[in-house]
């Protein structure tokens, strides 16, 4: 650079009047990087190294960069964030800012700029504008942080996590503004979980208990794909767990990790020693049948006289995992055993519930057991546990809320007269949910009447044989009822709604019309929408569902919550109600087929 050229950025970032020769030279980012060294940095709640990911460390540095442009260049800053291909404005990644009262100065959708943005949501109705300035603002100390939600990448509709860092700053003019930047192809990092702890702690010491509600609250900040604060008192009671209600007021100081680790009482031992700690255990994730090395960040909180202790956990990328899954029967398997559990009913009627209770028998072996329900929800039968026989069990939810004991009745009570019901049950002698999927099927006595005979696996891996369930039972119903049928489609706490799986239904003209998992797309066409290789994924299940009534297809998606491109395999099915066509279909993440990618 030459040296005439220097002495001009350097006479600008001391007098702002000169701004306008600052960005007509070339290269003027580069002369920027120049004088930054020398610059007033802030107070960063986290430092870069404690980052494990370039993507985050290189998104913080992009934003303390368009920070430290606009202390010194005020206003004419926003000109060069403007400027597509440039630093601030590359492929996914761009640089947006807001003023204070919530109104967009800078984005990559023209769209959205010049307008006030308070009131946008994301898919899940989480504030975005008021979530970003909040992170920015909320805190004196600390001017900087994090928020999550999903949006889609510029230019496409289906939307993506997205984690966004922004940063509060104070141009020449004596305006503030909030200015940041996301990224899509992220990771949960250790440091998002200590910020979203941290802020936790914050509010409990600021308002009590009463923070306790802003806990549960989805479209809050204290809820992160699969990671969310819990808190416990200070003899190892649960006061919150927004995942799991059902272990509030149960003390868990002797809960174990499958490894046999008393991991709440390391976390007590840990904070007593130091208030903060990380503290690592083996545990399943929701849907897998094998351990992963789950990162936990505990946190001491003054609440009253006394102290709680705030923490929430995350499993990071590529954290290691059991070398071996729990052995367990197989969707295949388990279904082949209840239809010969029901051909032994429904010749010997009851007279076969003494055999079905003899431990390690074939109708017996270790979680596998049966259960017997008559159609109006009474229990007759249940081999594992016979204290709960004889009670009505049609309206017994699950941990979350699932009515399972309805869905299991519906279930059998339909044409099919059979199927898989999924619903969170602990296991045997444990408190803590795990998913249970459990075959159902109708069963006719020697007496005439008709029972429920049921059985089911902890932590089954999803397949086709569930996918195809799902969807032949919803195809069922669009076809009785057409659009009648889209509010059970559309029902979280229904049997078509579990885990990361969920029915949709679409035109054949590939316009969305139901969309459980992400309603904002209802309405919307996604015909020409790609996957990650480039192909038209959603024409390519439609004319297939078109010209064969039914049909798998493949293709590289996001798994919720995850970064890496992972294969889905997707089962549509045509369906006609009235003169209308519907394609229905839903679809699974295989395990350990992710794409490779760089971070």
């Amino acid at each position: 650079m030459k040296i005439a050229s220097l002495l001009i950025v350097l006479a600008c970032v001391l007098a702002p009047v000169c701004q306008a020769q600052f960005r007509s030279m070339d290269g003027d980012y580069q002369a920027f990087k120049v004088n930054r060294s020398n610059a007033p940095q802030g107070n960063p709640a986290v430092a870069l190294q404690d980052y494990q990911q370039d993507s985050a460390r290189q998104l913080i540095s992009l934003v303390k960069d368009a920070a430290e442009m606009i202390r010194n260049m005020g206003e004419a800053a926003f000109d060069d964030f403007r400027k597509p291909g440039s630093h601030w404005r590359e492929g996914e990644k761009y640089v947006f800012v807001l003023d204070p009262e919530g109104t967009m100065l800078v984005h990559a959708d023209t769209a959205m700029v010049g307008k006030n943005q308070l009131e946008l949501t994301d898919v899940n109705g989480k504030p975005i504008l008021r979530g970003l300035m909040a992170a920015a603002t909320s805190n004196p100390d600390k001017p900087q942080g994090w928020f999550h939600y999903e949006w889609p990448v510029p230019g496409g509709l289906l939307p993506r996590w997205k984690s966004s860092y922004v940063q509060l700053v104070k141009a020449p003019s004596g305006k503030s503004y909030v200015v940041g930047s996301g990224m899509y192809n992220d990771h949960m990092e250790r440091a998002f979980v200590a910020d979203m702890v941290k802020s936790a702690v914050q509010e409990i010491e600021q308002r009590g208990k009463a923070a306790f509600e802003r806990f549960y609250d989805p479209t809050g900040p204290y809820k992160v794909k699969d990671a969310y604060v819990f808190v416990l008192d200070s003899a190892g009671v649960e006061l919150v767990n927004p995942a799991f209600r059902n272990l509030e007021s149960r003390n868990l100081m002797d809960l174990k990790d499958t490894k046999g680790k008393p991991l709440v009482k390391e976390m007590f031992n840990a904070v007593a020693a130091s208030d903060t700690a990380w503290v690592e255990y083996m545990w399943p994730k929701p849907g897998e049948s094998v351990s992963t090395q789950k990162t936990t960040y505990v946190h001491k909180a003054k609440l009253g006289d006394s102290w709680v202790l705030v923490g929430s956990g995350v499993y990071l990328a590529d954290a290691p995992k059991d070398t071996t899954a729990t052995k367990t029967v197989t969707a295949t398997e388990l279904k082949s055993f209840v239809n010969n559990a029901a051909a032994e009913l429904q010749k010997r009627g009851d007279k076969a519930f003494p055999d079905f209770r003899k431990k390690g028998s074939k109708w017996f072996q270790g979680d596998t057991y049966l259960f017997v329900w008559t159609l109006d929800g009474k229990r007759v039968f249940h081999a594992a546990d016979p204290t709960m026989e004889g009670k009505q069990v049609n309206g017994t939810k699950d941990a979350i809320g699932r009515p399972y004991g309805k869905m299991f009745l519906e279930t059998v009570k339909s044409q099919q007269g059979e199927g898989w019901v999924h619903y969170m049950f602990p296991e045997p002698g444990d408190i803590f949910p795990a998913w249970k999927s459990s075959y159902v099927k109708r069963v006719t006595f020697p007496s005439g009447k008709q029972y429920l005979v049921s059985s089911g696996i902890y932590n089954m891996q999803m397949g086709k044989a569930f996918i195809e369930d799902v969807v032949n039972r919803a195809a069922s119903l669009v076809q009785a009822q057409g659009k009648e049928a889209f509010g059970q489609l559309r029902d979280k706490n229904g049997p078509f709604y579990f885990m990361d799986t969920y029915v949709f239904v679409e035109s054949p003209d590939g316009t969305e019309l139901v969309n459980p998992a992400q309603p904002s797309l209802e309405g919307k066409n996604l015909l020409e929408e790609k996957d990650v290789k480039g192909i038209a994924f959603v024409r390519e299940y439609i004319n297939a569902a078109m010209s064969k009534g039914s049909a798998w297809v493949d293709y590289y998606w996001y798994k919720p919550g995850e970064n890496k491109p992972t294969q889905k395999h997707t089962y549509v099915r045509k369906v006609q109600h009235g003169g209308e066509t519907y394609i229905v279909g839903s679809g699974y993440y295989e395990a350990e087929k992710a794409m490779a990618t760089k971070d």
